[in-house]
Order: C-alpha cells, then structure tokens, then sequence
C-alpha cells in the first residue's frame, strides 16, 4: 500500500508517554497518603516526606522518595564538610613536628555535621527498610549491613531495584484490590 508519490504509509504519531499518576490521588477516604509510595516525588516532597515518616518503618517508600533524600543528604554533607575543612585548614596550625591541628573554624562545622548524621540515623534506616518493602523484600535485609563493605553494596543494588506492586503486602491499609498501580492506566479501545 502506498500514497500518491508511491511512498510508503507513514509511521502513527507517538503517544506522549504516560506518567505516573501519584498513587495519592487513587487513596480511599480513611487512609493517611503518607502510608503509600509517592512515585515521581520530586526533592523537596521527599524530603518533606522524609521527615513526616520520621520513624515509620511500616508502608513503601517509592524510588524517587528514597534517592532524593541520600541525594539532599549527600549535598548537606558535601558542602559542610568541605566548610569545615576549608574553614579548619585556613584558621589552623602547623606545629614543628609537620602535624597539622584544624583551627578554631572547624568546630562549629564539624558539630553541625555530627548533629545532622545523629539526627538521621533512625529516619535512614526507616526509608531504606520502606523502600526495600517497595521492591518487596523484607525491610530485615537491611540488616545485610553488618557485613562490611559487601553489605552496604548489595543494599545499594536492591535500593536500585524496580518496585514491584506485590510489595502492598506491608501496606498498612490492605484491600481485595491494590490501591496504588505503579503500571499507567490502560484504556481499552474504543468499541466498534
């Protein structure tokens, strides 16, 4: 089959791809949003997120919430604590043995980094084990990371893993149907 020119019937347009609708939209009257995956959160919703689920170990944590938050936490890091060393090696001392002591601008860096990572600990370790629920593993796994080195890179390849929408099961709120579809609506085609 051809047209006029004797050309080939050109390809159909492509459909703009689907996004994925926030699972938040689709929660029945009763249910807390915060229990379900938010997928496609952007930073600042999950870090927001972050800290409304401070120690919630129960639910999913979506891929974007997780990886935004090690992301804005990498940054915190980063930027302190290159403070801290700029600031400590401008301001310290060299003594006649070639030690170095950080000056008196390191402190208040180095406490503010310390403060941070203390007060992370638990909402980290709450994420992960949600976001390990998200891909449908127990959030035990997480104690993978007693294993030096190899436990925290096996952690990192099943954080990167996709979710999958059997991980509802630690859902708080359970129904005959699944509340959130990480799969783009489907419709059907027009009846002729």
């Amino acid at each position: 089959m051809t047209d006029s020119a004797g050309f080939p019937p050109a390809a159909p347009e492509p459909t703009a791809p689907q996004q994925f609708a926030p699972p938040i939209a689709q929660v029945p009257a009763g249910v807390n949003p915060l229990d379900l995956p938010y997928p496609g959160a952007g930073p600042v919703l999950a870090v927001k997120r972050f800290y409304q689920n401070y120690a919630k170990f129960s639910g999913r944590a979506s891929r974007s919430e997780f990886w935004w938050v090690q992301l804005a936490f990498g940054v915190v890091y980063a930027i302190l604590g290159g403070l801290a060393l700029g600031i400590g090696r401008a301001t310290g001392i060299e003594s006649s043995d070639g030690t170095f002591a950080p000056g008196p601008g390191f402190a208040p860096f180095a406490f503010l980094l310390v403060i941070i990572s203390l007060g992370s600990i638990v909402p980290n370790i709450a994420v992960t084990v949600r976001r390990l629920h998200d891909a449908n593993l127990p959030g035990l796994l997480y104690l993978i990371t007693l294993f030096p080195y190899l436990g925290g890179f096996v952690l990192l390849i099943l954080n990167i893993l996709p979710p999958k929408p059997e991980g509802a099961v630690y859902d708080r709120y359970r129904a005959a149907q699944p509340v959130a579809s990480y799969a783009p609506e489907q419709q059907a085609p027009p009846a002729s």
